[in-house]
């Protein structure tokens, strides 16, 4: 396996904090015991090649996937970024840091770096927020974000206090899922705050669109990778693909190295439009 020589770009969080532009998804991941060391493998791999940042949460295979990630990062866990996630239902302020110290029993780890509420719930966003403060001061967190929120949640939770201190959005993003860049993405960018996209692919869905493999082919890459490629493009994106096999790590990791010209993303845009107005806030 070669290396690669160049490390991970890196963008940077409000709080100025870097973290990689490229990380490694886990959802589905721990489902199947049969799969275990597999998805053990397939991580671990990413980080031989760079890919730091691991993204997981509790609702994944109910904690299975936290464990996977514990498994692929036992003896390296200073190299890694660890992004894990609360559910709405347990996004009180008692219940979030239960929920934290769970996961980070699940995780064998004594620190996530960056905690989010997984999606907007009943919790009221002042509790959730509170019950972050105190995780980070007890050094359980780095940080804290958020993920699904769309601009009206995120200008909600902006005037709540301690808002202000939210790090990220976690969002459906990609070439098939453009509705963001109408006006949330601009709201965040505008603030300094990064987008992490989950399934920048579409879960598989959007590699057989002709336009899509019309680019690749035009330079001898996958369409998964002109689909990555296109994401790294843009400052304050950062996509989080998962993987099981070495050569979707490999190809994930070789998407950094792709530069898409300005006819592919004119090509792009006409197969995949862009917004023309505001769109409610896709998810999966």
């Amino acid at each position: 396996m070669a290396i690669p020589k160049t490390a991970i770009p890196t963008t940077t969080l409000p709080s100025g904090r870097p973290i990689p532009v490229l990380g490694q998804g886990t959802w589905y991941m721990g489902e199947d015991g049969r799969e275990h060391t597999r998805e053990v493998d397939a991580l671990k791999l990413g980080l031989d090649l760079g890919m730091t940042l691991i993204d997981t949460a509790e609702m994944y295979a109910d904690g299975g996937a936290e464990e996977v990630v514990a498994d692929a990062i036992a003896g390296r866990r200073d190299e890694v970024f660890l992004v894990s996630k609360v559910l709405p239902q347990n996004a009180s302020r008692r219940g979030t840091i239960a929920a934290c110290e769970r996961s980070l029993k699940r995780l064998r780890t004594d620190r996530i770096e960056l905690y989010l509420l997984h999606w907007r719930g009943s919790p009221d966003f002042a509790e959730t927020v509170e019950a972050f403060e105190a995780l980070m001061r007890d050094g359980k967190i780095g940080q804290w974000g958020v993920s699904n929120l769309d601009l009206a949640d995120m200008q909600e939770l902006a005037d709540v206090p301690g808002g202000a201190g939210v790090q990220t959005n976690q969002l459906l993003y990609n070439l098939t899922r453009r509705g963001i860049e109408h006006d949330l993405k601009p709201w965040l960018r505008q603030r300094g705050i990064p987008i992490m996209a989950y399934s920048p692919i579409e879960q598989g869905r959007m590699l057989r669109h002709a336009e899509l493999r019309r680019v690749a082919e035009r330079h001898g890459v996958t369409p998964a990778q002109v689909a990555l490629a296109w994401l790294l493009r843009q400052d304050g994106v950062i996509p989080i693909p998962k993987a099981s096999s070495p050569q979707h790590v490999r190809e994930n990791r070789a998407a950094l190295d792709l530069t898409l010209t300005a006819e592919d993303l004119a090509d792009l845009d006409r197969a995949f439009p862009p917004p023309r107005g505001p769109r409610p806030l896709e998810m999966l």
